[in-house]
C-alpha cells in the first residue's frame, strides 16, 4: 500500500490526544516507515511573521501584499516528532524564477503539493515571492517500519485520496469533517470507539 500523498483521517476515539480529529498529509512512505504533517491543528502562537523575526528573516512590503498576510498566518502543529524543526507545505509554483533550479530542497508530494524544509523558501515568502499557497508547520508525525500500516489495520486511521486544495486551505476548524466528506462519510456515523486498539 503506497501512502505518499494520501490523507490520513483520525478516527473518533484515537487514543493519542495529539492526533484527535487530525488530518495528516503523508509526505513520504516506504518500507522504512512514514512521515507526514498534520494540516488542521494551528498553534495558538507564534504567528509566522513573529517566528521569522526570531530567526532573522524580516517581512518586506510586496506589490502583491503577500508578505503582510503571510506574516499573520498561523503555524501548524505538524506532529509530535522534532517539534523545533520547521516545514513548509506549499503549492508547486515555487521555487520562483529568480532562484536557480537546484535551490530549494523541495520534495514533491503530489502533482500540486510539495514540502520544503530550507530557509530559502521562508526568505522568498518574506519578500512576497513565495508560493501562492503555503502552510508552515513545526514538528512532524513519524512512524517506524510497518507501524502506520498496523494503525490503519486497527482502524485508527481512514485513508483518503489526496485533496490538494483541502491540504493547503486555511479553514482548519472544518478540515476533519471535510476530509471525511471526500470519502462520503458523515462524522456522526462514526463510533467513538472505532479508533481504539
Amino acid at each position: 500500500m503506497e501512502l505518499t500523498g494520501k490523507l490520513l483521517i483520525a478516527m473518533p476515539g484515537m487514543p493519542d490526544p495529539r492526533f484527535e480529529h487530525a488530518v495528516v498529509l503523508v509526505c513520504a512512505h516506504s518500507p522504512e516507515g512514514a512521515m507526514g504533517l498534520i494540516v488542521n491543528k494551528p498553534l495558538p502562537q507564534p504567528a509566522l511573521g513573529e517566528l521569522m523575526g526570531q530567526i532573522g528573516i524580516h517581512m518586506t512590503a510586496s506589490d502583491r501584499g503577500e508578505s503582510a498576510s503571510a506574516g499573520s498566518a498561523p503555524i501548524l502543529f505538524g506532529g509530535p516528532v522534532e517539534t523545533g524543526r520547521g516545514f513548509v507545505l506549499h503549492s508547486r509554483d515555487w521555487p520562483s524564477a529568480r532562484r536557480d533550479a537546484g535551490a530549494g530542497g523541495m520534495m514533491q508530494i503530489s502533482e500540486q503539493v510539495a514540502m520544503t524544509a530550507t530557509r530559502d523558501i521562508l526568505e522568498d515568502i518574506a519578500a512576497g515571492e513565495g508560493p501562492r499557497l503555503a502552510q508552515f508547520a513545526l514538528g512532524y508525525a513519524g512512524w517506524g517500519p510497518g507501524q502506520l500500516e498496523g494503525e490503519i489495520a486497527a482502524n485508527g486511521w481512514l485513508v483518503a485520496e489526496a485533496d490538494d486544495t483541502l491540504a493547503l486551505d486555511p479553514d482548519y476548524a472544518t478540515k476533519w469533517q471535510r476530509a471525511l466528506a471526500t470519502m462520503g462519510i458523515d462524522p456522526r456515523s462514526l463510533s467513538a470507539t472505532a479508533g481504539r486498539a
